[in-house]
């Protein structure tokens, strides 16, 4: 799911994001899950059915998005790391004031969940009906994947499970 999610749009609002960079995270087995020792009152969305938003509030001033990838009762998420904004740029630049450059918008998970307005309250929405949508996009742009392993955890470092639009100058950094 982390490769078909590439290219895809996030809507939130009126605005909205072309997905150039996720990552995986396979649940009980992968140490940097935070599925990894079981269900908790605060992961229980990434054991619950897919095509879910699991969000989650991290350093104390950062909402990242996920979606929910695996059946219901097995956990597996795939983190949203980069968006290419498309629809409701005059608004990402008031919610991102920092953000020099279009790119810099929403290339890290923090940044593209403010860019477009997604914070806890929407941890558990189903993405298919809203208020979060992700859609296949109007047009499809070709494009190559680049893999990498994970960038800033800690534990389960060697797996290869980012993946990215290559080339892409909206990719994290």
């Amino acid at each position: 799911m982390a490769r078909s999610l590439l290219g895809n749009i996030i809507v939130h609002g009126a605005t909205s994001g072309r997905i150039v960079e996720t990552e995986a995270y396979l649940g009980t087995g992968d140490l940097a899950a935070h599925a990894a020792s079981g269900p908790t009152k605060r992961n229980r969305v990434i054991f619950g059915p897919p095509g879910h938003a699991y969000v989650y509030f991290i350093y104390g001033m950062y909402d990242c998005l996920n979606i929910v990838a695996e059946p219901e009762g097995q956990a597996g998420c795939v983190l949203i790391r980069a968006l290419e904004p498309v629809d409701g740029i005059a608004t990402m630049r008031t919610r991102r004031p920092a953000a020099q450059r279009t790119e810099d918008l929403a290339n890290g998970p923090g940044k593209l969940t403010r860019a477009l307005g997604i914070t806890l309250r929407h941890n558990g929405c189903d993405v298919t009906r809203g208020p979060i949508l992700v859609c296949a996009p109007d047009q499809e742009d070709p494009f190559q994947i680049g893999v990498s392993q994970r960038i800033g955890i800690t534990k389960s470092v060697d797996l290869p499970l980012r993946f990215f639009l290559k080339g892409s100058r909206f990719v994290s950094r």
